[in-house]
């Protein structure tokens, strides 16, 4: 009976241990987190997987999944509903978020961890399209983005910066970044808007295809415009000839940075193992994607439009290195 008595009470023991592990996470259990990143044919889903498994490696009782998903928009609202842990998007759509305006109904609670490195406005046609201009995408079959992407709100800046409507002064498609380069290789649209990183396989995918001329187009001259409107987070840039099969010219572009972004209440010690993680194997990022080249200390703190995590201003500060108050559209 004795022993009865013994097997019964480790058995409720183990029970409970049991529920509570499930309860409490972290209790017993790996973590596991996700990253939300964006459609298979950008940046972001390399670059986040790539950050997935260095975590998951680096940092013990971690598990991290790469998550795809439309990007920036939809990414900022899995962090609000905690459906995603870690999220990479665009500066713009993040300062809109964190003011609860535009595609957001409320504020955000969102900081950051990191400047990561600026997204090129690419808008993508051919030579035999006869669009040499942003103003000449009027009456065209233009892809936006994909619903829920950065990428879309941008472009619809930039149409309207233009004096296009973009509903209605264009046949409206929302592709994703290789959606659109499927699209436009097979006739079915004349041009394509995408906020990415160079270089975007997709884009050097399309550029590379038989018989098709690549063409992208100068836009940098609508950055005042956006600046005027939106705030200082549209900065101005070139794509050097050769970055693409197919493109030889300098190109002018609008830029945005890339921030990734945690929850409010994300875990402070955790925030910061994560940036040493980042940091102390970067050559491993690089692995991911050259983008990652772009990671240093000093960017890593410029040009955030939401306020840094305390695990992330622990890290900084460790560094020596200065955080400034976040970037506002005044600058």
């Amino acid at each position: 009976m004795s022993w009865l008595r013994r097997s019964s009470g480790l058995l409720v023991i183990l029970l409970l241990t049991s529920m509570l592990a499930v309860a409490v996470p972290g209790v017993l259990a790996q973590d596991r987190l996700s990253i939300a990143t964006g459609g298979t044919g950008g940046v972001y889903y390399p670059y986040g997987g790539g950050l997935a498994n260095l975590i998951s490696n680096e940092i013990e009782g971690i598990d991290v999944t790469a998550e795809v998903t439309p990007a920036s928009v939809d990414n900022l609202l899995l962090i609000e509903s905690r459906d995603a842990d870690l999220a990479f998007v665009l500066a713009d759509t993040l300062y809109d978020a964190a003011q609860g305006t535009g595609p957001f109904e409320q504020a955000v609670p969102v900081q950051a961890l990191a400047v990561l490195y600026n997204n090129v406005t690419h808008i993508v046609t051919s030579d035999g399209a006869g669009i040499d201009t942003v103003a000449d995408l009027a009456g065209k079959r233009v892809s936006v983005g994909a619903p829920g992407s950065g990428t879309e709100v941008i472009a619809d800046r930039i149409l309207t910066a233009a004096g296009i409507d973009p509903q209605s002064g264009i046949t409206r498609e929302q592709l994703g970044a290789a959606e659109s380069a499927g699209a436009i290789r097979d006739g079915r649209i004349d041009a394509y808007f995408w906020s990415g990183g160079l270089p975007t396989a997709s884009v050097t995918d399309l550029g590379a295809t038989p018989n098709f001329d690549l063409k992208l187009l100068p836009n940098d001259d609508l950055a005042s415009a956006l600046q005027d409107e939106y705030g200082e987070f549209y900065g101005v840039d070139t794509v050097a000839g050769g970055t693409y099969p197919g493109h030889d010219e300098e190109t002018g572009v609008i830029v945005v940075p890339n921030v990734l972004v945690v929850h409010a209440d994300f875990d402070e010690a955790l925030a910061h193992d994560i940036l040493a993680a980042m940091f102390e194997n970067q050559d491993a990022l690089i692995l991911s994607h050259p983008e990652a080249e772009n990671l240093s200390l000093e960017s890593a703190v410029a040009n955030s439009p939401v306020p840094f995590h305390p695990g992330a201003l622990r890290y900084y500060e460790e560094q020596g290195v200065t955080v400034g108050a976040a970037a506002t559209p005044e600058g």
